[in-house]
C-alpha cells in the first residue's frame, strides 16, 4: 500500500505523538509498504530547532514543512503556529495524489479534517487516529466557549472527518463514547490503546544509579513525573506535595520533560525555595531507560475534565518497568479501567498524597515488580501494531497478509524504538 501519515511532529521529536507516529511508519515500511510522513519542521517543545526538510528514515519518506515558531506560551501563539501548519499542508498536499490510506491524527486540530478535505478530492481511504480530542479539549481548558461560533465551526469540521473517515481508532473507551457522540456508527471506532516499548524501555540498574547519580539523588526515594506538562494533567497537588515534605530529606521529586507547564514547574520551585524538586528536560531515547527506571515512585495524573478526551500513555512504560506508580485523577478513566488497585488519590488532597509517599517509603516495594511487568504484557508494541495493521487494511479493503510485518528480530538494525 502507499500510506500518506500526517502528523505535526515525528521523529527525532520527543513529544509522544511524534514517537508513536515513528513506531508505526518504521513498521509499516520494514513490512514493504510505501510510507511517506508529512510533518513540521520544528521541534514542537523548541521552535526554534529545525530538522531536515526531506529524509528517508528508515525507509520512511519523511517530508518536514515551514511553519511559523510562536511556540505555546499563550493559546493565541498556539493558534498561530497551527493555522501556519495547516496552510503549508494544504499547499503540499495539493501537489500529490495517489494513496491508498492517509492515517491523520489530532496534531494540529483540523489536521483530519483537512486529510478528509484531501481524500474527498484526490481518493484514497481515511483513517483518523485520535490522541486527543478537539475541540473538546480547548473548551475543557477554557479556551473556547462550548456554545460559540467558532466552537460549533470545530464541531462541523470533527464531525465531517468522521463521516468522511473509513476507520477511526480511539485511545480508549470513554474517548470511542465521545466519538460516537457524533453519530459514528460503532463499526467504524475502533480502540487501540498506545503501546508500551518493551523492547527498548526496560528496567536499567545501572542506568538507574547512573543517573541518580549525575543528578544528585543518591541515597533519596524519588518521586517523579516524566512527560509532557500540561493542563491536562494538573500538577498543583504534587507540587503542594513536594513542599509539604520539602523537610523530609529522604524525598526527592523530579519533573522531567516539557510543555506549557513545565516553566510554571520550575517557578513554583524557585518561588517556593524548594530544594527537594528537581526539574529536567525531555531526556533522549538511549536515556529513557535510565531516566525512567531511576524513579522509586512514578506519578500518573488525570485532569478530571479530559477523560476521554486525551489519553495518558506514559502509564504502558511505567508498567513495562515494574515500577509502582501513584495515580492522582478522578476515579473513572482508563487509568482505573488499566489497574483498580493503584494507588489513587484525588486533586486537591496532598495529605493523601503525602501519606501515600511515605507509606511507599515503609513498604520497600521490590522494584521491578514482576506482577506489574506482566500486566504490560497486553500493551505489548508488537500485539498493538498488528491491530493497526488490521484498521489499515480494513480501511483499504486489502486482506492482511499471515505475516503482516517482520518479528522484531528482523526488524532493521537501525530500526528507532521512538518511546
Amino acid at each position: 500500500m502507499k500510506i500518506l501519515l500526517l502528523n505535526q511532529t515525528f521523529y527525532p521529536d520527543c513529544v509522544s505523538s511524534g514517537q508513536y507516529a515513528g513506531d508505526l511508519a518504521t513498521a509499516l515500511a520494514a513490512a514493504g509498504h510505501e510510507v511517506t510522513v508529512l510533518t513540521g519542521q520544528r521541534a514542537y517543545d523548541r521552535p526554534w530547532v529545525r530538522f531536515r526538510s526531506r529524509e528517508v528514515h528508515n525507509g520512511v519518506n519523511v517530508v518536514r514543512i515551514p511553519y511559523t515558531g510562536f511556540g505555546k506560551a499563550a493559546p493565541w501563539r498556539r493558534a498561530l503556529d497551527f493555522g501556519s501548519f495547516l496552510l503549508s499542508c494544504i499547499f503540499y498536499l495539493l501537489t500529490i495524489r495517489g494513496h491508498d490510506v492517509v492515517v491523520a491524527m489530532t496534531s494540529p486540530p483540523l489536521l483530519s479534517t483537512l486529510a478528509a478535505a484531501m481524500v474527498r478530492l484526490r481518493g484514497g481511504r481515511l483513517v483518523c487516529w485520535v490522541l486527543d480530542l478537539n475541540p473538546d479539549e480547548a473548551i475543557a481548558a477554557g479556551w473556547l466557549k462550548p456554545e460559540s461560533l467558532f466552537t460549533g465551526f470545530l464541531r462541523k469540521a470533527s464531525a465531517f472527518a468522521y463521516a468522511t473517515a473509513s476507520q477511526i481508532i480511539v485511545m480508549d473507551r470513554f474517548m470511542a463514547g465521545r466519538v460516537a457522540a457524533y453519530g459514528v456508527a460503532a463499526d467504524k471506532i475502533t480502540v487501540i490503546p498506545p503501546w508500551a516499548n518493551n523492547e527498548s524501555v526496560t528496567y536499567d540498574p545501572a542506568g538507574r544509579e547512573a543517573f541518580r547519580h549525575e543528578n544528585g539523588l543518591d541515597g533519596r526515594f524519588v518521586v517523579m513525573y516524566s512527560g509532557n506538562h500540561s493542563p491536562c494533567h494538573p500538577l498543583d497537588t504534587l507540587l503542594e506535595t513536594a513542599r509539604r515534605m520539602k523537610n523530609d530529606p529522604r524525598v526527592a521529586f523530579c519533573f522531567i520533560g516539557g510543555g506549557s507547564e513545565f516553566a510554571r514547574v520550575k517557578a513554583y520551585a524557585a518561588g517556593h525555595r524548594l530544594g527537594n524538586i528537581l526539574c529536567l528536560p525531555y531526556v533522549p531515547m538511549s536515556r529513557l531507560s535510565a531516566s525512567l527506571s531511576s524513579a522509586d515512585l512514578h506519578t500518573v495524573v488525570m485532569g478530571e475534565p479530559y477523560v476521554g478526551i486525551v489519553h495518558t500513555c506514559k502509564v504502558y512504560n511505567i508498567l513495562a518497568l515494574g515500577i509502582p506508580f501513584l495515580y492522582l485523577g478522578p476515579e473513572s478513566s482508563h487509568i482505573a479501567d488499566l489497574r483498580a488497585a493503584a494507588a489513587r488519590a484525588s486533586h486537591g488532597d496532598s495529605s493523601a498524597v503525602v501519606r501515600m509517599i511515605r507509606d511507599a517509603i515503609a513498604a520497600k516495594v521490590p522494584v521491578p515488580n514482576e506482577k506489574e511487568r506482566a500486566l504490560a504484557l497486553r500493551f505489548a508494541q508488537q500485539a498493538l501494531l498488528l491491530r493497526m495493521f488490521e484498521v489499515l487494511h480494513r480501511a483499504a479493503g486489502i486482506p492482511l497478509p499471515q505475516e503482516p510485518f517482520p518479528t522484531p528480530e528482523t526488524l532493521p538494525a537501525d530500526a528507532p524504538a521512538l518511546r
